[in-house]
């Protein structure tokens, strides 16, 4: 097993978000990109790579650089949706008026 730091990149042309460890594809998060937002669809971790916390380290990566653009979220995904109401700090990424809607707190 390696000690390697995952690392979280955009893949537009895949429309995904990819958690590498060692150069290989650990998971996903894909995404579809609009004009006013980026809605995550899909997220899966490799079985091979489970238990490592790669899930939270890609919804990490993928909302950080979402943030960083400045663009609203829309967490369809359910993992994704659920990541964001652990850490509450995110939930501001979901557009006030479309929170309700992923059941997020609108306050």
């Amino acid at each position: 097993m390696s000690d390697a730091t995952p690392q979280v990149v955009d893949v537009p042309g895949a429309g995904r978000f990819e958690v590498r460890v060692d150069g290989a594809v650990a998971g996903f998060a894909e995404y579809r990109r609009t004009a006013s937002s980026l809605a995550f669809t899909h997220t899966v971790v490799d079985p091979a790579f489970e238990g490592r916390g790669l899930g939270s380290v890609l919804a990490r990566g993928a909302l950080d650089a979402a943030r960083a653009e400045g663009v609203p979220v829309l967490p369809f995904c359910p993992f994704i949706r659920s990541w964001i109401e652990r850490h509450p700090d995110y939930v501001a990424l979901v557009p006030a008026a479309r929170r309700a809607q992923f059941s997020l707190p609108e306050g």
